[in-house]
């Protein structure tokens, strides 16, 4: 699943392609936004981990679950 973060004052998006379930992605967020100088992090299919300090999130799309077939084999 592919997840987007904004970073506050970065024009740039950090993209991370992850094997958590959006699910897996909100608890993580709201746990971080819970706590007091939280920090997000996720773990990428490679094993890199990204933190975000909560104080730096500007926002954070999810991705979809399921993954689409790549390539030109359409039926007509």
């Amino acid at each position: 699943m592919e997840i987007k973060i904004g970073v506050r004052s970065v024009h740039r998006e950090i993209i991370v392609e992850t094997e958590l379930s959006a699910e897996d992605v909100e608890t993580e967020l709201r746990n971080a936004l819970a706590a007091d100088r939280g920090v997000f992090s996720l773990t990428d299919v490679k094993g890199r981990r990204v933190i975000v300090p909560v104080a730096a999130l500007g926002f954070i799309e999810i991705g979809e679950d399921e993954s689409r077939p790549v390539g030109f084999g359409g039926t007509l």
